[in-house]
């Protein structure tokens, strides 16, 4: 009897502890949302790799505008084109600054274009989008690359003969040469076993954080960081990619011609040149190594897997292709818009970080606080 009172009363004292974090965890005004539990905070309810479909689930619930925890982290969902408008485009200054994201915090360290905030953002996108468009990026000087490097993917494919194969990795090759070639100046053998090992590091580090491990790194990173599991390799590959990638800076630094920049790095070299005697500047061999691996990452990656995706299309569309064979070009884009619209490319986006002042309504719905 006396193990079983101190049993209910071990129960009862949890109960309560859990009631009062419940209460505490849930800030006055915040959006609704489900119950947050001590250090879990909603993991409980996102089921692993389902997580989108959860969330989703939520917003039937909740509305397009509800709150979760991940681990001890308050998140904010939009779930809705017109909230995600309203906050991103519409009110866009005042969600510029990038959120947490323990896993990528660790591997660029603030530094890059894509989770840096502030000055440094500002500054290495505008430098970013001007030297690549200055590279034929988006004009009609860079078609002939990717001409280039198409008809090489043509015949890879056909090499195949008819027999069944996974095409992801020719997919990653060709869009990784023509980014390449913008930043590195460079463009790989498809059997060159380097540059297979990087895309190989790539694809599989994707995986990895979108694996349960990665995901349960980023919900509870003080515990996680000192485990073994697959969230390390992650690191691990990640590290071996911007270890590639600081070589080929290297070797720029070496050959570098000032009145002749061969692509990307070279303009971030010159640049680093010209700002060398201020002592604010952005632009240092960090930045570049990390903007140089963003770069490399997002242009391979979104490539790649949006070529996965019409493709997967046009094989449950067989009459399409047919039609594509002899129609103008704006029918050849019309799968691949169709593809982009339909298919959910890109599960959840990086999390944003709001930066105003003060509550904004939406409709009957909260807008997330100032640090969500």
């Amino acid at each position: 009897m006396d193990l079983l009172g101190s049993t209910t009363a071990l129960m009862a004292i949890c109960l309560i502890v859990l009631m009062v974090w419940a209460r505490r965890g849930k800030r006055k005004n915040c959006p609704p949302g489900p119950m947050s539990l001590p250090l879990l905070g909603s993991l409980p309810l996102l089921k692993g790799q389902d997580t989108v479909s959860c969330l989703k689930e939520l917003s039937k619930k909740y509305g397009p505008v509800f709150q979760v925890n991940f681990g001890s982290t308050p998140t904010v969902i939009l779930y809705s084109y017109e909230v995600v408008k309203k906050a991103l485009i519409d009110r866009g200054d005042e969600f510029l600054d990038r959120g947490k994201f323990p896993s990528v915090d660790k591997i660029n360290k603030g530094l890059g274009v894509i989770m840096s905030n502030g000055e440094r953002w500002l500054q290495l996108r505008r430098f970013s989008l001007m030297t690549l468009r200055n590279f034929g990026m988006g004009k009609k000087s860079n078609e002939e690359h990717v001409q280039e490097e198409a008809q090489c993917l043509v015949k890879e494919l056909q090499a195949k003969k008819g027999e069944p194969f996974n095409p992801a990795s020719l997919f990653s090759r060709a869009s990784a040469n023509v980014i390449s070639q913008i930043l590195l100046g460079e463009r790989f053998d498809y059997h060159d076993p380097k540059y297979l090992r990087i895309l190989y590091l790539l694809t599989e580090g994707t995986r990895l954080e979108s694996s349960f491990a990665g995901q349960l790194y980023n919900l509870l990173p003080r515990i996680m960081e000192y485990l073994p599991g697959p969230h390390q390799t992650l690191f691990k590959y990640a590290y071996e990619i911007q270890a590639f990638l600081a070589q080929k800076v290297k070797d720029h630094e070496r050959t570098l011609e000032p009145s002749n920049p061969r692509d990307f790095i070279d303009d971030f070299l010159l640049k680093m040149e010209q700002e060398k005697k201020n002592p604010q500047t952005e632009y240092t061999r960090e930045n570049l190594m990390m903007t140089v691996y963003d770069l490399f990452f997002a242009g391979t990656e979104t490539t790649s897997t949006t070529l996965r995706y019409i493709l997967m299309v046009l094989v449950e569309h067989p009459e399409v292709q047919g039609l594509l064979t002899q129609a103008d070009l704006p029918y050849h884009h019309a799968p691949k818009m169709a593809t982009i619209f339909l298919s959910c490319l890109i599960k959840i986006s990086f999390p944003g970080l709001g930066i105003c002042t003060g509550w904004v309504m939406w409709h009957d719905q909260m807008a997330p606080p100032p640090g969500s």
